[in-house]
């Protein structure tokens, strides 16, 4: 077992007062026989109600809602948590599944159709190109070997860099700009599994740093296998997720699991900067 602490401050700072609508926010870790949290503290400013609920994907939601206007809006989460090593991967895919390619279950496979479908349909052919170099249909292929050689590429092709904007660039963006941030490779590689038809989804949440790696709020994708589940991979830094990952959010793309949502009403230009501070570490 392994314990480490989360600690997320999140601040949008404006030039003048605003008043804030509704806000949703991801902050509780996904608990599991993996994942338990020990504690879990929320504060927010200015004065708020926080209620919690769970959306169509599990995720546990704060609903935020402000009863007072202000010129910062602070929202500090500190989560202890209890991390447990799983079992290893490869001796529990399913026989049929070990090798690619192969079809889900018809039990699983209606279970999955929206996981398989892409976010980018038109960006189909510049994909299939590239994922040409590392499997080409006719062939036999070992199943984790195929989904570890694209984690890798992905790691390889492009450049990562950090970017404070919201949202994500399509994989034909990171494709011919060759960087991205965590949550462009994670889009990339989910869209490329559903491209060999793999159940594919988006994930949000936190990674303890070691040396050479990127990030503390992380991104990365899991894929269904039968047999093992969702499992996931981080090609922001070339490896199969493990205890170091903690998830806050998934969903089937990367615009349901926002870390923070919610909207302002002020001045067009009271907005001034938003600051993100998260510290990971071992207890």
């Amino acid at each position: 077992m392994k314990k480490i602490s989360i600690t997320h401050r999140t601040e949008y700072h404006y030039r003048k007062p605003v008043t804030f609508g509704p806000h949703r926010a991801m902050l509780r870790p996904r608990e599991g026989h993996d994942v338990q949290i020990t504690s879990l503290m929320v504060e927010v400013q200015p004065k708020a109600d926080v209620r919690w609920m769970r959306d169509i994907y599990g995720n546990c939601i704060a609903v935020i809602s402000f009863h007072e206007r202000g010129q910062k809006l602070s929202i500090l989460s500190v989560a202890t948590v209890d991390l447990f090593d799983d079992e290893k991967l490869d001796c529990l895919i399913e026989k049929d599944a070990r090798f690619y390619p192969f079809q889900y279950a018809a039990n699983e496979q209606l279970e999955l159709l929206l996981y398989r479908l892409p976010s980018y349909p038109y960006e189909g052919p510049a994909l299939e190109a590239w994922l040409s170099e590392i499997f080409k249909p006719g062939n036999l292929v070992d199943t984790r070997e195929l989904l570890g050689t694209l984690n890798r590429r992905i790691f390889e092709t492009f450049k990562y860099k950090h970017r404070d904007e919201p949202g994500v660039q399509r994989p034909c963006e990171t494709l011919a700009k060759g960087t991205g941030s965590c949550r462009d490779y994670a889009v990339f590689m989910m869209e490329a599994a559903r491209r060999w038809g793999f159940g594919a989804r988006f994930v949000t949440g936190y990674i303890q740093l070691n040396e050479g790696q990127h990030g503390a709020t992380h991104a990365w994708t899991e894929i269904y296998l039968p047999g093992a589940g969702w499992v996931g991979f981080d090609p922001t830094n070339n490896k199969a997720v493990g205890v170091e990952h903690v998830s806050v959010g998934v969903s089937i793309d990367q615009e349901k699991a926002s870390p923070l949502s919610g909207s302002w009403t002020g001045p067009a230009n009271a907005f001034e900067r938003m600051d993100v501070s998260v510290q990971v570490v071992a207890l």
